[in-house]
C-alpha cells in the first residue's frame, strides 16, 4: 500500500482511537463522548458546544498548584479561560479571512 493510499484510508475513528491511547499513556484521564454527554449520569458539561470540561480544568489547576490560595486558583482559571476564548476568536478570524 502506498503512502497516499494509507493516508486516504484514515478516518476520524482511527485517529481518535490512536490519540486517546496516546493521551492515556501520558497519564491523562480519557473519557468517551457519549458517557460525558449532557444529560448522562457522568455528564461533565451542560451543552455539547462546551469543549472545555470546567471541572477537570479546575482540578488540574489545583493539582498543579496545591499551595496557592483559592483566589489565586480562580484567577488562574479565568486567565486560562480568556486565553482559550482568544485563541478561538483568532482561529475564527483567520478562517473568515481565508474564505
Amino acid at each position: 500500500m502506498s503512502l497516499n493510499e494509507s493516508i486516504a484510508s484514515l478516518n476520524e475513528s482511527i485517529v481518535e482511537t490512536v490519540v486517546l491511547e496516546w493521551f492515556g499513556e501520558l497519564g491523562y484521564g480519557v473519557g468517551h463522548g457519549p458517557q460525558l454527554a449532557p444529560g448522562e449520569l457522568a455528564a461533565e458539561r451542560k451543552l455539547f458546544g462546551e469543549v472545555v470540561l470546567v471541572g477537570r480544568r479546575r482540578e488540574a489547576i489545583r493539582q498543579l498548584n496545591p499551595a496557592i490560595p483559592e483566589e489565586a486558583a480562580a484567577c488562574a482559571w479565568l486567565a486560562d479561560r480568556r486565553a482559550v476564548v482568544a485563541d478561538f476568536a483568532t482561529v475564527q478570524t483567520e478562517r473568515n479571512l481565508d474564505a
